[in-house]
């Protein structure tokens, strides 16, 4: 009898062990959703196509006049979310891939660029992301830059794995200065991985989360911009940067 009893409480506490530690899994994955601006952004208009497939969403302008963009998103972040950025890009005529990541997690498939390149091959790329997604992207541009033409880090930096220092490959590094997310020493550090010719661009009062659209992000500064004008701001550095391709 209390054999069976002992056997009860073990099976109990285990359960009990397993509903918290799935919780705690489901509080960590939950995805930063689209904001309903970034829902808009969306639906085709303005000239500009938008399709979903399994492994991207594209935004294509009805005329192309620049280098194709491929966009990993951050960590945990919804790739929907990047809808606004990606249509400001696909205006000024740039076709825009944002890459969906498994569980949202750019860490899963660094690889995901290759399936476009693939897709398109009539287009030229520049490859990077946002946070995580930036870190992701260089360390597949490191190894592919043959594919590339660029890389750009939206509140991100390489880590040794993806140096971009012995590349040719032009870059591009956006930060807010009132982000407070991104780990400065990590950053600072980063900058030893990148080529001499790369391009700076501050943002001031702009912070980690308004790169994209899904509202407010845990540990962040908050921004003495708004969303859009932090955005608007970050189109024109990248659209500058694109202009001036090697």
């Amino acid at each position: 009898m209390n054999k069976t009893i002992k056997r009860r409480r073990i099976l109990l506490s285990l359960a009990v062990l397993l509903v918290i530690a799935g919780l705690l899994l489901w509080r960590y994955l939950t995805p930063y959703a689209p904001a309903h601006n970034a829902e808009t952004a969306l639906l085709s208009a303005g000239g500009i196509t938008v399709e979903q497939t399994d492994g991207w969403i594209s935004f294509e302008p009805a005329v192309i006049s620049g280098t194709a963009v491929i966009f990993y998103p951050g960590a945990l972040v919804e790739a929907e979310a990047y809808a606004p950025l990606a249509k400001r890009l696909a205006a000024a005529g740039h076709p825009f891939y944002i890459a969906k990541m498994p569980l949202n997690l750019a860490v899963i498939k660094g690889d995901a660029a290759e399936d476009i390149i693939r897709a398109h091959p009539e287009q030229s790329f520049v490859l990077g992301g946002h946070s995580l997604g930036g870190v992701m992207a260089s360390r597949y541009a490191a190894g592919h830059e043959e594919q590339l033409e660029g890389v750009f880090f939206l509140a991100s930096y390489p880590d040794e794995k993806g140096s971009l220092k012995d590349t040719t490959l032009s870059v591009l590094s956006v930060l807010g200065t009132a982000d407070t997310v991104v780990n400065r020493d990590n950053y600072s550090e980063g900058r030893s991985y990148l080529p001499g010719n790369t391009v700076y661009f501050s943002i001031t009062g702009g912070n980690h989360a308004q790169f994209g659209s899904y509202g407010p992000q845990k540990g962040d500064g908050e921004a003495a911009i708004t969303e859009e004008e932090q955005q608007t701001r970050t189109a024109r550095a990248m659209l500058d940067w694109l202009g001036n391709l090697r």
